[in-house]
C-alpha cells in the first residue's frame, strides 16, 4: 500500500502504466462525469463513481489479483481500513470476471485511513482493503476515481 499526495507520484517508479495513470489524474476535475474511461485497453482504465459512504458493518473487505488500484477522491472524505491479506478468512471466493475476492472483516484493522482530495492510495494484490467508510457517524456523498493497472505490467 502507498498513500501520498498526488504531486509526489514521481517518487514511485512503476513504469509506463503508472505514468499514464497520473497523466490522466492531472486532467481530472470535480465535475468529471461518472463512468468508465478506457486509457490503455484492459491494461489501464478508470472508473468515476458518486456514492454515499457507509458504516463498517455493511462495507466489504476485498482484494484483487489482476489489477492494482489507485484510488483518489474528487470530492468528499472517505474512510478506508487496510489489512494484510495473509490470514484473512474468505467470505466470497475470487471472481475472475470482476477481479475481486471478499473476506470476513476482522474486529480491528491494521490501518485506518481518511482519504481526501489531493491524496492517492494504492492497493496491491496483497493489500486487503475496505473502502467507502464514513468518517463520522453519518453517510456523506463522495466522488471517487479508481484506476485499475494490470499488476503484471508494473515494474
Amino acid at each position: 500500500m502507498i498513500i501520498d499526495r498526488i504531486e509526489n507520484h514521481t517518487l514511485y517508479n512503476f513504469g509506463p502504466l503508472w505514468d499514464a495513470s497520473f497523466e490522466f489524474i492531472k486532467t481530472l476535475a470535480p465535475e468529471k462525469e461518472e463512468g468508465k474511461t478506457i486509457l490503455q485497453g484492459d491494461d489501464l482504465f478508470a472508473g468515476v463513481n458518486c456514492y454515499n459512504t457507509k458504516s463498517r458493518d455493511i462495507a466489504k473487505l476485498e482484494t484483487h489479483q489482476t489489477y492494482v488500484d489507485i484510488q483518489l477522491l474528487l470530492s468528499g472524505s472517505e474512510g478506508l481500513e487496510v489489512f494484510p491479506k495473509a490470514g484473512l478468512t474468505v467470505e466470497e471466493p475470487y471472481d475472475s470476471q470482476r477481479d475481486v475476492e471478499f473476506y470476513q472483516v476482522p474486529e480491528k484493522a491494521q490501518a485506518k485511513i481518511i482519504l481526501e482530495p489531493g491524496y492517492f492510495i494504492v492497493f496491491f494484490p496483497e493489500d486487503a482493503h475496505m473502502p467507502c467508510l464514513t468518517t463520522d457517524d453519518s453517510p456523506q456523498p463522495v466522488k471517487k476515481v479508481v484506476l485499475k493497472l494490470r499488476a503484471d505490467l508494473l515494474l
